[in-house]
């Protein structure tokens, strides 16, 4: 069944992605720039529409991608990938974010 209201959609996941990290309505609006937590509320209901930089802002805010909002799955980006792409760590510390990886997978496989 094709969801005819996106705003509901992308409600929700922003209620989810507020819940998830502890914000309340008013701290979000704050956050988002709006006068009251009445704005966040009412596009949680999908009653109002999201302005894309608000989106954007949110996405930011939550370390999620905009995607996320609008309901697509995102797929995972490889480890390695987001490594190489990542211009601010030195080389020292992506192998230590590899090894730690590596330990967590062997840890996992202990189980």
């Amino acid at each position: 069944m094709i969801n005819t209201n996106p705003n509901k959609e992308i409600g929700r996941r922003l209620r989810e992605a507020r819940d998830s990290a502890g914000l309340s309505q008013a701290e979000l609006a704050k956050a988002l720039g709006y006068e009251s937590a009445t704005a966040v509320s009412l596009i949680e209901a999908g009653e109002r529409k999201f302005k894309i930089e608000d989106l954007q802002k949110a996405a930011e805010l939550f370390h999620r991608d905009i995607g996320y909002f609008l309901g697509h799955d995102v797929l995972k980006m490889d480890v390695k990938v987001a490594l190489r792409a990542d211009k601010d760590l030195s080389e020292e510390d992506k192998k230590a974010v590899l090894h730690f990886i590596e330990l967590a997978k062997k840890r996992h496989e202990k189980k």
